[in-house]
C-alpha cells in the first residue's frame, strides 16, 4: 500500500474572541437543541461509532489479504473471497453509516439554526430603542449572523469533526496496545500529545491577530452599510471621496491584521506538518524492525501505515477545526452576550391588557431625561378625555416627540406617570398599550416591500377592500393606479423611491387601516405641500372624530381645531387653551402664529 503524504488543512476563520468567556458554558447553550432531537442525536452517534468501526476494520482486513498475498506460492486467484468480500462490505458499511449519522443530524443542524434565528430576532425586538440607536446596525447584523452560522459550526465540529477523531484515536490505540509491542502506542501517543499541545499553544498566540482582524471587518462592515443608508446625505455634500477615505483606511488596517493572521497559519501549518512527519518516521522505523527482526509481516507493516493514515488525517484536520471551533464558539459567545442583555422596557409580573372601550389619556407630573444631566421634561401635566384632540406645538428641542416615546413606552419616565383611563401604562402589557394607539411619525420609514404590504402592516389581516379604502382616505388610491405595478410597486430601501409626501401618505393610510382607539400625529403634515396638506387634513379630521387624538405639530395652522393647545418651552408647559383663547393671550403662541403668518405671506408673494 503505498505511503500517502500529509498536508495540514488550510482553513480561514471569520470571527473575533471576546475576552474571559467561559468555552463549557458556550457549548453547555448548545444542549437545548440536542435534547429536543436526543433520539436523532442517539442513533446519529451509533452509525458514527459503526462507521469507524467499520473503518478500522478495513486495515485489519487488509492485513490478512496482504499476508495472504505474501505467503510464497500464493496468487491472486486461491486468496480467499471471504476477505475480498468483506473488504468491500466494510468499505460500503464504513461510507453508509457515515451517510446515515449525516442524514440524522442534518435535521437537527438546521432546525437549531432555524430555532436561534427566531429566538435572537425576537430578543432583538424586547430590547429598547435605545439599545438600537446606539448599536450600528451593520455591525449587529454581523454579528448575528456570525452568531446563527456558529451554531451549525459548533455541532458540526462535534459531531463530524471532534467525535469521530476521539473515537478513530481509542480504537486505534486499543488495537495497537493488544497487538504490538508498547513502543508503537507510546510512539503515536507522544505524537498525538505534542501536536494537540502545539497546536493549542500557537492558535492561542494567533488569536489576537484574528481578533483584530474580525473587529477592523466589523467596522468596515459598519461604515459601508452607514455610508449606502445615508446615501443621499452623501451626495448632497459631495463626500464620496471622503466616504471612501474612511472605508479604504479602516480596510489598510485590516489589510495589516489579515497578513499577520495568514502568516501566523501558516506557522501553524507548518509545525503541525513536521509533528506529522516525525511520528509518521517513528512508528514506521518500528514496523520496520520488527519485520527484520521476523516479529512482525508485511502484512503488519501495510496495517500500522494504514492506522497511522486514519489516525494522522483526521488529527490533521482536528489541528484546524480547534481553530474553527473556538472561533465558532467566541462568534456564539457574542450571540449570547446580546441574548443576555436584559430588555430596558418590561412588563410588570401582574400587568393587565387595555380594557376594551374608548380612552383617556393623562401625563402627571411627568419628568424625563435620556441622560442624567440633561433634563427633557419637567413637571409635564395634561389631560387627554376620551374622543377629544389635544394638540402639542413649540419651538424645535422643547420635547414634543419625547411625549410620543413615553406614551408608546419606548422609555420609562424618570418621574410622574402617564395614565390610560386612570391606568398607569406600566401596569399595562405592552402588546396591549401599542396595538391601542396608531401613529403618523414625522420621518417615516418604509419596509422594502410593495406599497399594498406597507399600508396592510396597519392590519396584516385585513381585506383588500379595507387596504384600498385606507388608501383612498390618504388620498394615495388614485396615485397608487397611476402606478404600472400599482399596489404592487416595491417601494424600494425605507421607501426611498416615493417622495416624502407619498411616504407620509403610506403612514397615514396604515394608521387608518389600524383603526386604533388613540391617534398620534407626530408632523404628520410636515412633508406635504398646502394643497395636499389641506386634503389629508380633512381626512384627518374625518378619521379622529371620535378618537382620542394626539397631535405633534409645527404648522400652528394645522391644529387650530384642536380642542386644547398646549405650547411647551424647555420641557415644560407654558400655555394652554384653544386657538382663539391662546391668540387673545398674547404670549409664545400669539408670538409663533405671528412669525408663521408672516412666513407665508413673503412664501406667496415669492411665489
Amino acid at each position: 500500500m503505498p505511503m500517502m503524504p500529509f498536508q495540514p488543512v488550510r482553513y480561514h476563520n471569520h470571527t473575533s474572541l471576546p475576552a474571559n468567556r467561559n468555552d463549557w458554558n458556550t457549548v453547555r447553550a448548545l444542549l437545548p437543541f440536542l435534547w429536543d432531537y436526543r433520539g436523532r442525536v442517539l442513533a446519529a452517534l451509533i452509525a458514527l461509532v459503526l462507521s469507524k468501526g467499520a473503518t478500522v476494520g478495513i486495515s485489519l482486513v487488509l492485513k490478512g489479504i496482504v499476508d495472504h498475498l505474501s505467503v510464497p506460492g500464493q496468487s491472486a486467484l486461491t486468496m480467499p473471497l471471504v476477505l475480498l468480500a468483506t473488504y468491500g462490505a466494510l468499505r460500503l458499511a464504513a461510507s453508509a453509516f457515515n451517510e446515515l449519522r449525516d442524514v440524522l443530524f442534518a435535521r437537527v443542524r438546521h432546525r437549531a439554526m432555524r430555532k436561534v434565528s427566531v429566538q435572537v430576532l425576537a430578543h432583538l425586538h424586547r430590547l429598547s430603542l435605545r439599545y438600537h440607536l446606539e448599536r450600528h446596525t451593520g455591525a449587529l447584523t454581523l454579528d448575528i449572523d456570525r452568531g446563527t452560522r456558529s451554531v451549525s459550526s459548533l455541532i458540526n465540529y462535534l459531531a463530524f469533526s471532534i467525535l469521530p477523531t476521539l473515537v478513530e484515536i481509542i480504537l486505534i490505540t486499543l488495537i495497537l496496545l493488544e497487538r504490538y509491542n508498547f513502543s508503537f502506542a507510546l510512539v503515536t501517543f507522544g505524537s498525538v500529545v505534542l501536536y494537540i499541545t502545539f497546536t493549542l499553544i500557537t492558535t492561542e498566540w494567533r488569536m489576537p491577530f484574528r481578533h483584530r482582524m474580525n473587529s477592523l471587518e466589523s467596522e468596515s462592515s459598519a461604515q459601508a452599510v452607514d455610508s449606502l443608508i445615508n446615501y443621499e446625505t452623501v451626495k448632497f455634500f459631495g463626500n464620496e471621496a471622503h466616504e471612501l477615505r474612511r472605508y479604504e483606511a479602516t480596510l489598510s488596517d485590516w489589510e495589516e491584521a489579515a497578513v499577520k493572521t495568514q502568516t501566523s497559519l501558516g506557522a501553524l501549518n507548518a509545525g503541525q506538518s513536521s509533528i506529522i512527519a516525525f511520528g509518521v518516521t517513528g512508528v514506521m522505523v518500528l514496523a520496520t524492525h520488527g519485520i527484520v527482526a521476523g516479529q512482525l509481516t508485511l502484512g503488519d507493516l501495510v496495517l500500522v501505515n494504514a492506522f497511522l493514515i486514519q489516525l494522522f488525517i483526521p488529527l490533521n484536520f482536528l489541528g484546524v477545526v480547534y481553530s474553527q471551533f473556538k472561533h465558532a464558539l467566541a462568534d456564539m459567545e457574542q450571540m449570547l452576550q446580546l441574548l443576555e442583555k436584559t430588555p430596558e422596557i418590561c412588563d410588570r409580573a401582574n400587568a393587565i391588557s387595555l380594557p376594551k372601550g374608548e380612552v383617556s389619556l393623562r401625563f402627571e407630573s411627568v419628568h424625563f431625561s435620556y441622560q442624567p444631566d440633561r433634563l427633557i421634561l419637567q413637571g409635564v401635566n395634561f389631560d387627554l378625555p376620551a374622543g377629544q384632540k389635544v394638540a402639542v406645538v413649540g419651538p424645535s428641542g422643547s420635547g414634543k416627540s419625547t411625549l410620543v416615546r413615553l406614551l408608546f413606552r419606548f422609555y420609562e419616565v424618570t418621574e410622574g406617570q402617564v395614565l390610560i383611563n386612570g391606568l398607569d401604562i406600566r401596569d399595562i402589557t405592552q402588546q396591549s398599550l401599542r396595538s391601542a394607539i396608531a401613529i403618523v411619525p414625522q420621518d417615516t420609514v418604509l419596509f422594502n416591500d410593495t406599497l399594498y404590504y406597507n399600508i396592510a402592516y396597519g392590519h396584516p389581516n385585513a381585506s383588500r377592500r379595507d387596504v384600498e379604502q385606507a388608501a383612498q382616505l390618504a388620498y394615495l388610491h388614485d396615485f397608487i393606479l397611476t402606478l404600472p405595478q400599482g399596489y404592487e410597486t416595491v417601494v424600494g430601501d425605507r421607501g426611498l423611491k416615493l417622495s416624502g409626501g407619498e411616504r407620509q401618505r403610506v403612514a397615514i393610510a396604515r394608521a387608518i387601516l389600524k383603526n386604533p382607539r388613540i391617534l398620534v400625529f407626530d408632523e404628520a403634515t410636515s412633508s406635504l405641500d398646502s394643497r395636499s396638506e389641506q386634503s389629508i387634513l380633512m381626512a384627518l379630521a374625518e378619521v379622529s372624530k371620535g378618537r382620542t387624538t394626539l397631535v405633534i405639530a409645527h404648522r400652528l395652522s394645522t391644529v387650530m381645531d384642536a380642542d386644547q393647545i398646549l405650547v411647551m418651552e424647555h420641557g415644560q408647559i407654558k400655555e394652554r387653551g384653544n386657538h382663539h383663547a391662546l391668540l387673545a393671550e398674547g404670549g409664545l403662541y400669539a408670538h409663533l402664529w405671528a412669525l408663521q403668518q408672516k412666513e407665508s405671506q413673503e412664501s406667496q408673494v415669492v411665489a
